[in-house]
């Protein structure tokens, strides 16, 4: 029998005492370059990616249930220097920033010379995967099976993996919007939850173009039945009120709750060192103070929706030679 008593464990540092989830979301790259410097991202030096990630990870790591990091800027670094602090859960990216091949079938793939091992090694509680994904696209097939191999090497290394799949129109390449985005998002849970991973990080049902909250409660009720893991909804940079908005609607639908990135620091980004540091120990607080307790209230304890860890049957004498 496995126990998978690494993934629960990793499962329980990123979540609240309860089982919800509010993380941080700090893993950006290229998209980060966008933000330090919205005129000239070219611009933007590795030591200032660095420097920012420090500075939110030091002022909000303590308000958040866990923090996501990249291998390249953010995770060891902010380890290195004691930004994160030690009790914090950690999870690490695996994948390699932007996609591979034509827009309208782009190839997701694992940063090379980046493991599931390493991020293991360097003390990840979890492994973040994004992948980009349409049922419909000409390597849907492809994208699935790098998600079962990523999946596979986190249950053989007893490692969570919360699973991102970001969609596209196959067609155009282009942003998916109103019911196709809806369509896709659902189809999606569908189809790669049943395959592998932990968790899975999904974007909200309907752009921001769609305002109905009716339709939103709708679509999020069909994510929760299409999915066969405890789900959370990424932030996708929509401003703090909207995905203030959205977070209640998807927790009230099951959602465990959200990893939050850009709807809470975007601001800091560019900021002076001093003014920033203030912003994000007084507004950033107060914006992710605000999403840890909406999730906390409204949100499904990953624990309690029906898969293998919470069913897990407890050890027994002698469960270590089977482990």
């Amino acid at each position: 029998m496995t126990f998978l008593l690494g993934t629960r464990r990793g499962l329980d540092a990123c979540a609240s005492p309860r089982g919800t989830f509010a993380v941080l979301a700090l893993d950006h790259r290229q998209n980060l370059r966008r933000e330090l410097h919205p005129d000239d991202p070219a611009a933007t030096t590795y030591g200032e990616m660095v420097a920012f990630k420090r500075a939110v990870v030091r002022a909000l790591a303590p308000v958040a249930t866990g923090t996501l990091l990249d291998p390249e800027v953010g995770a060891a670094q902010a380890i290195a220097d004691g930004s994160l602090p030690g009790r914090a859960g950690l999870l690490v990216a695996v994948e390699a920033t932007g996609f591979e091949g034509p827009r309208q079938a782009r190839a997701s793939q694992v940063l090379p010379g980046w493991s599931v091992e390493q991020a293991k090694r360097m003390g990840a509680s979890a492994a973040k995967l994004l992948v980009y994904y349409h049922p419909e696209a000409a390597n849907a097939d492809a994208q699935e099976r790098l998600v079962a191999s990523v999946a596979g090497e986190c249950l053989r290394l007893d490692l969570p993996l919360f699973v991102e799949p970001l969609g596209y129109d196959p067609a155009t390449g282009g942003v998916l919007t109103g019911e196709a985005r809806r369509a896709c998002v659902i189809e999606t849970a569908r189809r790669l939850t049943g395959i592998g991973g932990t968790v899975l990080k999904a974007e909200f049902p309907y752009d921001a173009g769609v305002a109905d909250e009716a339709a939103w409660a709708d679509a999020c009720r069909e994510l929760d039945a299409a999915s066969a893991l405890p789900w959370v909804l990424l932030s996708g940079g929509v401003d703090d009120a909207t995905f203030e908005r959205q977070v209640a609607v998807a927790c009230r639908a099951g959602a465990s709750g959200t990893l939050v990135g850009r709807s809470v620091w975007a601001p800091a980004a560019t900021m002076g060192a001093s003014a920033r540091d203030v912003w994000l120990a007084t507004e950033g607080r107060e914006r992710l103070g605000a999403i840890v307790r909406l999730v906390d209230d409204l949100g499904m304890p990953w624990h309690a929706r029906p898969n293998p860890l919470s069913t897990a049957e407890t050890p027994n004498e002698g469960w270590y030679r089977e482990y």
